[in-house]
């Protein structure tokens, strides 16, 4: 009887664990696969890649599918003939960078999200219910707030991941980002 009254009151415990688990977003469970694997290894030594390294990967992943996704509803919602070419632009780059992170995150066991974490997710749904000139502006503003965040977090990459095939792809990457960022402001200037 005092068997069944504890798990019955453990119960409660383990259903809240499961539901939290669940709750959390793909780039969440990328960041959390990533720790055990990292934990695991420090006792095996079998580890492939430093925890700054890993952590960009992920967050290089998580944006680039978000800026790919973007890009798609640029192509479908965007007015501006402008708008809708950098959002295939956006789909076409985004892509290509996400492939390369694939690569360099399978070489390594490096866990990525398998869908946009929820903030990015949540910019997505923002940007879907504009329409007309005012989605086209608020997609411009949302691209160049993310490029300039993008910017960063590739330098802080060619700065501090010890990878130097990390760090050769984020330094490589910079240039390309900038040129999104610079066009980004070429654009706002002409649709406001």
């Amino acid at each position: 009887m005092k068997a069944k009254k504890k798990l019955l009151y453990s119960l409660p415990f383990f259903l809240l664990l499961a539901c939290n688990n669940e709750a959390k977003d793909s780039v969440d469970k990328a960041d959390s696969a990533n720790e055990v694997r990292k934990e695991k290894a420090d006792s095996s030594g079998t580890y492939q890649v430093d925890a700054e390294s890993a952590d960009f990967l992920v967050k290089a992943a998580n944006a680039g599918m978000a800026e790919a996704k973007l890009g798609e509803v640029a192509t479908q919602k965007g007015t501006n003939k402008k708008v809708k070419e950098m959002g295939e632009m956006m789909i076409k780059h985004h892509t290509a960078g996400n492939d390369e992170v694939k690569k360099l995150a399978a070489g390594r066991n490096v866990s990525l999200p398998e869908t946009i974490g929820g903030d990015m997710q949540k910019q997505v749904e923002e940007l879907g219910g504009k329409k007309g000139r005012d989605f086209d502006r608020a997609y411009i503003s949302q691209m160049i707030k993310d490029h300039e965040e993008a910017i960063r977090l590739f330098k802080t990459a060619t700065e501090k991941v010890n990878d130097p095939e990390i760090r050769t792809f984020a330094n490589n990457t910079l240039p390309k980002l900038q040129e999104h960022l610079d066009s980004f402001k070429v654009v706002q200037k002409i649709i406001n």
